[in-house]
């Protein structure tokens, strides 16, 4: 296994759309090994590839306590999306250090295959419901941050940049 790079915002890359997985081979279950990995080692809940620069349809989460209960879909849709809806804290691995509301579906139905290739579907209410929009969203092309206002977004931007910047002095 090995840590990816995760890319940052505003990177034009996290606005590409990720493509379908057409087979579950070792090629795939090693870049949902490396994603895990790498999510872990950033501590965070989920990561898409897209956000490692692979714009394949997968994402993994863990959003249980003791971190030891990964999730992985190829391939995601959600099939159902409750007409309640939830503010909640978001953050992103690719916007680190910013966190703001965003509007989500309070409860989703979501279906994929698994890292064995194998059809898994569940129901996510609170935080997974969360991270599994935020991550669909990644596959889309979109950044959490899009959902701001564009005042914010335009700071996050002008935080975020000046960061590369500084990290690529040091």
């Amino acid at each position: 296994m090995a840590r990816l790079p995760i890319l940052r915002y505003p990177d034009p890359r996290l606005h590409t759309v990720a493509q379908p997985v057409a087979a579950v081979d070792e090629r795939i279950r090693r870049l949902v090994d490396d994603m895990l990995e790498t999510m872990y080692a950033a501590d965070g809940v989920g990561l898409a590839a897209t956000q490692v620069d692979q714009h394949l349809r997968v994402i993994v989460m863990d959003t249980s306590e003791g971190r030891d209960d990964p999730r992985v879909l190829i391939n995601p849709e959600i099939t159902a999306r409750s007409e309640e809806m939830s503010f909640s804290d978001e953050g992103c691995l690719s916007v680190p250090t910013v966190f703001d509301k965003v509007r989500r579906h309070a409860r989703v139905t979501v279906r994929g295959l698994g890292r064995d290739g194998e059809p898994v579907e569940f129901e996510a209410e609170g935080l997974l419901a969360v991270c599994v929009q935020h991550e669909m969203d990644h596959l889309l092309g979109k950044v959490f941050v899009e959902y701001l206002s564009s005042l914010k977004r335009d700071r996050i931007k002008t935080k975020m940049v000046k960061r590369a910047r500084e990290e690529q002095a040091s």
